[in-house]
């Protein structure tokens, strides 16, 4: 089997305090041993000190996107923990510089002040192995890794960017970042990455950020546009939550593609689509629902790619919108895969130049809304996926060469939220399922689910 099994207790809200604190499991000990907050280089122009926010930032709850590269330490570099730290902290000094608006603060809900007040930067040694921690993804250990517990939700905090490096005593060092996501979906997330490496690397060849969400998603400034924060997207759970992790291979990827292909009319699916469906599928059977109760598959969609003309991938902010696939009673494999692509298909040209419209703010309203009616009315059974593959998120290097693993958190809030991210074979997708324990002990016994779990 090559699923990794995490099982995660959910835990207050934590932001990483001062210097000397422990923190830890009788595994691994996290010693956090500074914290401050670094400035750009070079101040921000006066003529771009307000940075307006789009309308479709403007309907993002407050909350941080969690993630972590992880770097084995390579004997035959001469490279030391010491300079690898010096080089993030310079490299991030003037990274800032370039992505202005992740120094500032929020000053309204329709704008942020790049006052240059700086992103949250801390240290902390870890008395243990990073190889471990790879091999095993010990959910109590991944969460120690990131400034923030919880996605920062509850906390009062300020920071738009707030990044802890972890400096292993076997001589590895992981990196864990906090985006906020008022500011910017998975793809900003990944062009920062790339550009913070970039600049640490002194690669003048970077494409640096563009900022034409605004322009193209003027914010709104009535007070009936305002997005309701208590919805259940963010609201901490009742339930007892488990989060694992399940690892589908290339090539059971693969297996799962000629099945729906040999079955139904669907050409050339996808690697998400077709993971997305069996965990969909073997959801529907975890949670027992049967023909009389529906089921619905949530997908945000990268719009950059999809508009007329396309947008540059580097361009910064939240460009993306959710697909929505509901399935009634239906759940062969083939036919749920034909809904994802048919939901998909819908954010094509003519659903962007909607959105660029006159009418683009109630398109935007409309979509975020149909997530909390479904949630709070519980007619379906709402099963709600994030993707970032196809994202260079192990292109990063910073000099020391690429992360030997990119992993999420356990700190999501969010029943039925699967997170799906590259794995670290080529071609292979991670799936992190975050469930009610008693939905997560039937669905990882699943015998389909099983099936492509192991290893080809």
């Amino acid at each position: 089997m090559i699923a990794n099994h995490l099982t995660h207790k959910r835990q207050q809200p934590r932001r990483n305090p001062l210097h000397g604190l422990v923190l830890g499991t009788p595994k691994m000990k996290v010693d956090i041993v500074s914290r401050e907050l670094i400035k750009p280089s070079s101040p921000t122009p006066s003529d771009l000190k307000n940075f307006k926010l789009s309308f479709i930032d403007q309907c993002i709850p407050p909350s941080y996107v969690p993630l972590v590269l992880y770097f084995l330490y390579d004997e035959t570099s001469n490279i030391t923990q010491s300079a690898m730290s010096d080089r993030l902290r310079g490299s991030l000094s003037d990274a800032l510089t370039l992505f202005y608006p992740l120094a500032g603060r929020m000053e309204d809900r329709s704008s942020v002040n790049c006052s240059d007040e700086g992103a949250s930067y801390q240290e902390a040694r870890v008395d243990g192995q990073i190889s471990t921690i790879i091999e095993s993804a010990e959910v109590e250990v991944l969460d120690l890794l990131v400034p923030y517990e919880l996605n920062g939700i509850g906390l009062d905090v300020e920071e738009q960017l707030a990044i802890q490096v972890n400096l292993f005593n076997c001589g590895g060092i992981a990196i864990g970042i906090c985006l906020s996501h008022k500011i910017g979906d998975a793809r900003t997330f990944c062009t920062f990455i790339k550009g913070w490496a970039a600049i640490a690397c002194k690669d003048s060849n970077f494409i640096g950020p563009i900022f034409n969400s605004a322009s193209l998603f003027p914010p709104v400034h009535s007070s009936e546009y305002k997005p309701d924060t208590r919805s259940p997207a963010i609201q901490l759970p009742v339930e007892r939550l488990v989060t694992k992790r399940f690892v589908f291979t290339s090539s059971a990827i693969a297996e799962l593609k000629a099945k729906v292909v040999s079955s139904s009319s669907v050409i050339r699916p996808t690697r998400v689509e077709v993971v997305t469906a069996l965990i969909w599928k073997c959801g529907i059977a975890a949670a027992g629902i049967d023909e009389r109760k529906s089921s619905v598959a949530f997908h945000p969609v990268n719009l950059r790619g999809r508009m007329a003309p396309p947008l540059p991938e580097c361009s910064f902010g939240n460009i993306f919108q959710m697909a929505t696939a509901a399935a009634d009673g239906e759940t062969e494999l083939r036919f749920l895969v034909g809904k994802l692509r048919a939901a998909f298909e819908k954010m094509d040209s003519r659903f962007t130049r909607d959105l660029l419209g006159e009418n683009g703010v109630q398109v935007v309203n409309n979509n975020f809304k149909e997530i909390g009616k479904l949630l709070t009315q519980g007619h379906a059974r709402v099963f709600r996926f994030s993707s970032w593959c196809g994202f260079p998120t192990y292109e990063a290097d910073f000099g020391w060469g690429k992360p030997s693993w990119v992993s999420s958190t356990a700190n999501f809030l969010i029943k039925d939220h699967i997170f799906l991210l590259e794995s670290r074979l080529a071609g292979g997708i991670e799936a992190w399922v975050v469930m009610a324990e008693q939905d997560m002990t039937k669905f990882e016994q699943e015998p389909e689910l099983l099936h492509f779990l192991v290893s080809k």
